[in-house]
């Protein structure tokens, strides 16, 4: 009898909570605006050539400078005479951050996705191969006066947000602030960095020092906060996924050199071996206090610059000079200079160029690493520096209001001698 009553009251409460009327809610939030999958994985093509508006990173690849558009693509500008660039279009890659080029293939992130375009001939690139869903889902930032609507990952990638009302389910979960909250924007703070000189007619192109990606012989690294993403590009238009590796938290930055490679994090700079380049393997890790933090090695000296701020933790501004010794096993700080708030480095022989925000670009001999601040070349203020590649001579560097080139074949007279000025958005 008691089994028959428990029977009975088991199925009036089924019935009853089944009968309830989904009950909702009405606010003013940040909805998600939608790229569907479907256009997104048929936008990639060259277009005319536009003007920079809000330029993320840079890549150069036999005369060719690449200046990323913040998650729109890639301009293309012919440096073959650096005192007169030459714009020659744009190739739409909605939700770009990074590249990396080795021979006539371009390798590009596209929110979820890897794509791999054929840059043979510039005027007629061609979509070669997509690895679909190999990058975490991410959102952009949101307006944190207005909390977060629902996201629906079936309807697309999340491109921007609209401050509209919202009807929502209260008993639905409305995304929290550790869902990716970010994440976009972080990782276009940090530049993509090559994995040797990339000269004219050379096979691979070199980027600017705030890397996430890498290439090392028949692989292709990227990096996010914690993961290592690892591709075989041995055939370069069809690469094969090798899985992610954790790697730690909080990285930033990703330097290859010397069959190692340098992941500037945080809290510190990390050491890994490529002698397995499908695996590679921890060797040490020089720790720091909390900042953003690039990394450029050149022999047995790595350069680090601490950003501090917001979002990076402290309030230190500096550039340390780290010894590398006994194959990495042994870490010894050098040296510390105060910078105002620097962001990417580079390194060519005895000459250092650092861009330091808003201080502008600073160029040092580093011949000694105890006295390089008393041996500082020149400066560059007025520009708000983000980073460079030093090549030949020649310097390309990105800042806040467009891309500069200057040539220091003359280390006592180095010169501005061209830019592509970034044009201010109108409403």
């Amino acid at each position: 009898m008691q089994s028959i009553k428990l029977y009975f009251l088991i199925l009036v409460i089924f019935f009853v909570s089944g009968c309830q009327d989904t009950i909702y809610e009405t606010f003013m939030a940040n909805a998600p605006v939608y790229l569907s999958y479907e256009d997104l994985r048929q936008s990639v093509k060259k277009t005319e050539v536009r003007e920079l508006i809000n330029p993320g990173k840079i890549y150069f690849k036999d005369n060719l400078i690449f200046i990323n558009e913040a998650m729109k693509g890639v301009h293309i500008f012919d440096v073959s005479n650096p005192a007169d660039p030459q714009n020659k279009g744009f190739i739409e890659i909605p939700g770009n951050v990074d590249i990396a080029i080795r021979e006539n293939m371009l390798y590009a992130d596209s929110y979820v996705d890897l794509v791999v375009i054929d840059i043979s001939n510039i005027s007629n690139i061609s979509e070669k191969a997509r690895m679909k869903d190999v990058f975490p889902y991410l959102v952009p930032e949101y307006d944190n006066k207005y909390p977060m609507a629902e996201v629906d990952e079936k309807k697309g990638v999340v491109t921007e947000w609209e401050i509209r009302k919202v009807k929502q389910e209260i008993e639905s979960r409305v995304y929290p602030v550790y869902y990716y909250k970010g994440t976009l924007e972080r990782m276009m703070d940090y530049a993509s960095n090559g994995a040797s000189a990339g000269g004219s007619g050379s096979t691979v192109g070199v980027g600017g020092s705030m890397a996430r990606f890498g290439l090392y012989k028949n692989l292709l690294y990227i990096v996010d906060e914690g993961s290592l993403y690892k591709f075989n590009i041995g055939n370069l238009s069809s690469p094969t996924d090798l899985g992610k590796q954790s790697i730690g938290w909080d990285i930033e930055t990703m330097f290859i050199y010397n069959d190692h490679m340098f992941l500037g994090t945080r809290t510190g700079m990390l050491i890994y071996n490529l002698e397995v380049a499908s695996t590679p393997s921890y060797v040490n890790r020089f720790s720091h206090i909390t900042s953003c933090d690039p990394v450029v090695v050149q022999n047995d000296l790595a350069y680090v610059t601490l950003r501090g701020g917001t979002v990076c933790g402290s309030n230190t501004n500096r550039l340390d000079v780290v010894r590398l010794s006994n194959n990495y096993t042994k870490l010894d700080l050098l040296a510390t200079y105060p910078m105002t708030g620097p962001y990417g480095l580079g390194i060519d022989d005895d000459v250092l160029f650092v861009c330091d925000g808003d201080a502008g670009l600073k160029v040092y001999n580093a011949s000694d690493p105890l006295t390089i601040d008393k041996h500082k070349l020149a400066q560059f203020p007025g520009i708000n520096t983000y980073d460079v590649i030093p090549m030949n001579n020649y310097l390309f560097m990105i800042g806040k209001d467009g891309f500069y080139l200057y040539n220091y074949s003359d280390l006592q007279n180095i010169r501005q001698i061209s830019t592509i000025p970034v044009v201010k958005a109108t409403n």
